[in-house]
């Protein structure tokens, strides 16, 4: 009997990342793979829509730095130790207009330059309280606003270290949220009743 040599085995990580960036996903779904695990989200409902749509109307006509935004962009983040790289879509990417990050991006690019990220809560809404946040601190981007809806709040996560985010900034429904520089202005929420 003689030995065959074998090519080293691939690390679980990467295994999973390949397959997950395989993956061909129904027409309006979407693929994250966030801490190690594969996300597949249904396209979204109307209202869901719509909180996006009155945020994202007001940073343009207030914010005091001109921003770009994207919708769905993928975003490549830092890993916990020994995971695959989280690749994460969120509803809305955030940036300042002058650094042109969307410009010439790969489907999946860097989070270099993004200001914020904005979700809103949906099938599965611990995972954009919990399994996003840390993604999205573990990648640094300074500020991270969810619409929960089960809760009828906002909250600003803001300050990103070591895998999560230090400060966190809830207001009920109705009630105006405050987003600091590069934005600089009250966001106004009492048509989110």
């Amino acid at each position: 009997m003689t030995a065959v040599p074998h090519e080293p085995i691939t690390q679980a990580g990467d295994v999973l990342l390949e397959g997950f960036l395989a993956l061909d996903t129904p027409e309006g779904f979407r693929a994250e793979l966030i801490e190690g695990e594969i996300v597949v989200t249904p396209p979204p409902d109307g209202d869901h829509e719509n909180y996006i749509n009155k945020i994202v109307k007001q940073i343009i006509r207030r914010s005091r730095t001109d921003m770009d935004f994207s919708g769905n962009k993928g975003l490549t983040l830092r890993p916990a130790t020994g995971s695959a790289r989280n690749h994460v879509i969120p509803e809305c990417t955030l940036a300042p207009a002058e650094l042109s990050v969307f410009e010439g991006a790969d489907s999946w690019m860097p989070c270099d330059g993004v200001a914020m990220v904005l979700e809103v809560t949906s099938t599965r809404p611990q995972a954009d309280r919990e399994a996003k946040r840390r993604a999205y601190a573990q990648g640094v981007i300074p500020l991270y606003l969810l619409v929960d809806r089960e809760a009828s709040a906002l909250t600003l996560f803001t300050d990103p270290e070591r895998g999560d985010y230090r400060e966190r900034h809830t207001v009920p429904f109705g009630k105006p949220l405050a987003l600091p520089e590069p934005f600089g202005f009250d966001l106004e929420t009492a048509d989110f009743l």
